[in-house]
């Protein structure tokens, strides 16, 4: 398979603390992959890394095919074509938003510049703010110029430095939206570092999670989500109930009932399964052995905290069906579960 990107038992440490452990990964042309991870994970480290800003300690990136950091190699960053949009935009303040995307188009000839520029502009839909001050716009305006000055010499690779963190919620979504769109249309491979999992789920062909300094789990995001690759990377993405179980005749045996587990397990292993809030069903009963002690409504969903005679569960409903607290209900849990044994 070829790649755009490609890192091999990458390692990094500053001081005795190492940040990245024997790292490696693939990155195919024209894709767009999240790295996800906590505050401290290594993800910011990864990025200057690839972008050529620090030199790692050992291990191998290749970007289109060509080696720039190995032994013996280091590429210089302004050589490596790769375009990077930070977190803050950082456009430069004294330029206006056409002198901030043609920066790096000294190469070109005036007509050929004007003529890239106004194609970025149209694509990021900013063509009616040629000639503004970088310091007039918004939040959000600035970041699609950003956008637009990475892509403007037409790199191998574009990175994203958590670009929509400092943006309100409302405007992050739209614009993580329109990047998305703006990559697509480029064909741009993409790599986007966050702490945020919904950004990471919800805008990523694939999901790289970053823990300790080495990938937890990579895949797509449906896979990431409904399939963990253990209990840690189960809790940190997204919520999940944990509930102690044996294996019993082909099923998990827990307090909540004998559920199908999605993989195999010798029989009689002990373990704990996670179960995503969205997994449990409340059924209204009088009869029933749980009770509605929590309700957080959300409109078009509720959050419900229920104590069941074992442990407490939190589950996801239907807003305007969601029961109510003090409400008695059964619970069933929906689907198969992942269980994860002892050891």
């Amino acid at each position: 398979m070829s790649s755009t990107l490609k890192i091999s038992n990458l390692t990094k440490a500053f001081g005795p603390q190492p940040v990245l452990r024997n790292l490696s990964i693939e990155i195919a042309p024209k894709e767009f992959v999240s790295v996800l991870g906590s505050s401290g994970s290594g993800k910011t480290t990864l990025l200057r890394l690839i972008a050529g800003f620090d030199t790692p300690d050992t291990g191998v990136i290749s970007i289109a095919g060509n080696k720039v950091a190995a032994e013996g190699i280091f590429v210089a960053a302004q050589a490596r074509k790769v375009g990077y949009v930070p977190q803050d935009a950082a456009l430069f303040p004294h330029l206006n938003v056409f002198e901030n995307i043609a920066f790096g188009l000294k190469g070109l000839s005036k007509e050929a510049r004007v003529s890239r520029v106004r194609t970025l502009l149209d694509l990021v839909q900013m063509s009616a703010f040629e000639s503004s001050d970088s310091s007039s716009l918004s939040g959000g305006q600035k970041h699609r110029v950003a956008l637009a000055r990475a892509l403007a010499p037409e790199p191998e690779l574009i990175l994203l430095d958590e670009p929509f963190s400092a943006l309100d919620a409302e405007l992050r979504g739209r614009i993580r939206d329109d990047v998305r769109e703006v990559l697509d249309k480029t064909g741009s491979t993409t790599i986007l570092v966050t702490h945020d999992q919904e950004e990471a789920l919800s805008i990523a062909d694939r999901v790289a999670l970053l823990r300790d300094g080495n990938f937890a789990q990579i895949g797509n995001p449906r896979e990431i989500y409904s399939s963990p690759v253990d209990l840690g990377v189960a809790t940190f993405l997204g919520d999940s109930v944990i509930v102690a179980g044996v294996i019993e005749s082909g099923k998990v045996v827990t307090s909540l009932g004998n559920l199908t587990p999605l993989n195999s397990s010798a029989e009689g292993s002990r373990g704990k399964v996670a179960i995503r809030p969205e997994n449990f069903y409340l059924q209204p009963d009088l009869n029933g052995d749980s009770t509605v002690v929590g309700r957080q409504f959300f409109g078009h969903d509720a959050v419900v905290d229920v104590q069941t005679p074992k442990q407490l569960i939190r589950a996801r409903s239907s807003g305007p069906f969601a029961p109510e607290i003090g409400m008695k209900v059964t619970v069933w849990v929906r689907g198969a579960v992942n269980f994860y044994p002892e050891g």
